[in-house]
């Protein structure tokens, strides 16, 4: 019969570094706040971005996230834009789009086409699920806000 030898805990180590400088300090999230509202969040901030998006235009989720402050955020951008339907007020959701012009958000309308429709009645036009001349119709947040 074989035997197993357990290996012996070490004794945890000290850290050199002081107890405050051991975590990540994060900072505060530095964005607009255009409905003038004190406890705005993250979501209500990102609707408010995209409800200024003129008709016939689209901008993107890393763009708002960047207007916002925080320019890795295009994935939470998503989510905010996923939940739009939940906002007291409308949200062009579907003149949000990724960042070479698909429309990714297309599966989250009803039906998937509706998004589509929607963009092309404002002018835009769509080929293959992507905005055509993109450059030409993107609208950048961070330079109007």
């Amino acid at each position: 019969m074989a035997t197993s030898k357990k290996k012996a805990k070490s004794p945890a180590k000290k850290s050199a570094r002081p107890a405050s400088s051991r975590t990540p300090t994060r900072e505060k999230l530095t964005a607009v706040r255009p409905s003038g509202k004190k406890d705005d969040n993250f979501f209500e901030l990102v609707h408010e971005v995209a409800r200024q998006v003129p008709k016939g235009r689209v901008t993107s989720y890393g763009a708002i996230g960047a207007a916002l402050g925080t320019r890795s955020s295009a994935r939470m951008v998503g989510w905010a834009m996923n939940a739009c339907h939940l906002a007291k007020r409308p949200v062009p959701a579907h003149r949000v789009v990724n960042s070479i012009g698909l429309l990714t958000g297309r599966h989250h309308f009803n039906p998937p086409e509706k998004m589509q429709q929607l963009l092309e009645k404002e002018g835009v036009t769509v080929k293959n699920n992507k905005v055509v001349d993109f450059a030409r119709l993107f609208w950048d947040p961070s330079k109007e806000l």
